[in-house]
């Protein structure tokens, strides 16, 4: 490891002079980088027809993009919630952390944390390194907390170790918390600050949000939100053994080391969970590796193919995604340059402008719903915390629904048939959302009596469904998310007119 620590540290010194901010990403035909467009459309439409809930692909090539699209109210500018995938940037300054050699991977964990540390260490924890940190094998049984609220090097130190760290693979998040405290320790900087000069300006990664502890240390785990084709820039910069643009960000040598197997997480050979894990990355069939996050947040690399896949989504099947992937992209690479086909390429180009998840279906104003409208409905009490609500029309086209939450009032404008933007609290409480998430709502009357809408918060995977169902002068409101770490659908509740 020393012999590495002085490869790193060497390549790095010779990149120490400031890097310019890059551009976006160069964009070619598909058939220009050796893919038919309508291989190409095949694939995109598998992702629109097949998977309900995908956000955004981009798909690049020989270091060009040749297919991005984003499903609205989903747009290229915005970031999105990464989760796991947030992983993977993590590790990314561990591995610049150590090129600066700050830090090697077979230092011990407790070393950094003195203070921290359980009154007797158990010899397993005073074993444990920072290698175990990154290949998920840290000896817990039971992973440590994992709320912004309790996760800290004290709580992650206080739980059992009761495997010898390097022999037991466990998905770990907390794990992932701790190389960004280490981090954070031995730089004086969190890990979105160290990462800024070093990995997200030359990439041209523009604003970068991460989620913090209740000490102030970056989540490390999730909590990181960019832009599609910044993800897909990343794996992009993995792909190229960490050189952008003449310049080699990160040493090869690291790149190596994390993409590649160090331990075994499985034996099935269909499923891309079990093909083996690295530094933060999974390894995946067909010599493939990707970070991931989720309900589907991608960078897949495709070093056999030169290719990279970035795709953000609100899913529950991420294996189903990957299965296109490797089913319809992989076996449409050639290793040619193919004859233009403008035809198929308009249509590729028509179908990527024209994404969309569906909106309500149903009648904008029935007339039979005039009696439901301008009306104070109270809920009785109730542990989600809804308070009252009223419907307002706002045009022919949209509707306003109010709602107390709490101690918040917050209004839906939905729009029939489109997406209207907003911003607002969403209820539910889930890990990496925002008090306050961009939004956009639309909705519809299945009948005179129903009043349906859906709020996607268009920065995470989340969608609210809602059904709100009237009779004379009661209500009851049907709630549910499109994916969830728990339950999806939450208890009905009733109201009344006041």
């Amino acid at each position: 490891m020393v012999m590495i620590h002085r490869i790193f540290a060497g390549a790095f010194a010779l990149i120490a002079a400031s890097i310019t901010v890059a551009a976006p990403l160069p964009r070619a035909t598909p058939e220009s980088q050796g893919i038919s467009s309508a291989a190409v459309l095949d694939v995109v439409n598998a992702l629109d027809r097949d998977i309900e809930g995908v956000h955004s692909v981009m798909i690049l090539r020989h270091g060009h993009v040749i297919a991005e699209g984003w499903w609205a109210p989903y747009t290229s500018e915005f970031n999105h919630v990464l989760y796991s995938l947030s992983k993977s940037f993590t590790s990314t300054a561990v591995g610049f952390a150590v090129a600066e050699g700050k830090l090697s991977i077979d230092d011990e964990v407790l070393k950094f944390f003195p203070d921290d540390a359980p009154e007797n260490p158990s010899n397993n924890l005073k074993a444990m390194r920072v290698r175990d940190l990154l290949t998920m094998t840290t000896g817990h049984q039971d992973e440590p907390p994992t709320s912004p609220d309790q996760m800290s090097a004290k709580s992650f130190l206080a739980q059992e170790v009761p495997h010898l760290p390097g022999t037991h693979f466990k998905y770990n998040t907390a794990a992932t918390f701790m190389q960004s405290a280490i981090v954070q320790q031995v730089t004086g900087e969190t890990v979105l600050e160290y990462l800024r000069s070093r990995l997200f300006e030359p990439l041209g990664i523009a604003q970068p949000v991460w989620d913090s502890n209740f000490e102030g240390i970056n989540l490390g785990g999730y909590g990181l939100r960019v832009r599609t084709e910044e993800i897909a820039k990343f794996g992009q910069l993995y792909l190229q053994r960490g050189n952008w643009n003449g310049r080699q960000l990160l040493p090869a040598d690291w790149i190596d080391l994390a993409t590649s197997r160090q331990v075994s997480n499985g034996s099935n050979p269909r499923s891309d969970w079990n093909q083996g894990y690295g530094f933060q990355f999974w390894r995946s069939r067909h010599n493939a590796y990707r970070g991931d996050g989720a309900f589907g947040q991608f960078c897949i690399v495709m070093p056999d193919q030169d290719m990279v896949v970035a795709i953000t989504s609100g899913l529950r099947d991420m294996q189903a995604v990957m299965n296109i992937v490797w089913d319809k992209l992989i076996p449409a690479a050639e290793g040619k340059r193919l004859r233009r086909n403008r035809d198929a390429h308009e249509q590729l180009q028509q179908h990527l402008a024209s994404l969309k998840l569906p909106t309500v279906e149903g009648a904008a104003a029935p007339d039979a719903a005039a009696k439901h409208l301008n009306k104070k409905f109270s809920f009785t009490a109730n542990e989600q915390g809804f308070e009252h609500v009223t419907i307002r029309p706002a045009d022919g086209n949209s509707v306003t629904i109010d709602l107390r939450i709490g101690d918040r009032d917050v209004s839906y404008d939905c729009a029939h048939g489109d997406w209207r933007k907003g911003s607002g609290f969403l209820p539910g409480g889930r890990p990496g959302q925002a008090l306050e998430e961009p939004f956009a709502a639309c909705f519809a009357w299945a009948n005179g009596d129903t009043l349906l809408a859906r709020v996607t918060a268009y920065e995470t995977p989340f969608q609210l469904r809602l059904r709100f169902t009237f009779s004379g002068e009661e209500l009851t409101l049907e709630s549910e998310s499109n994916v969830a770490f728990g339950p999806t659908k939450r208890p009905n509740l009733t109201a009344r007119t006041e």
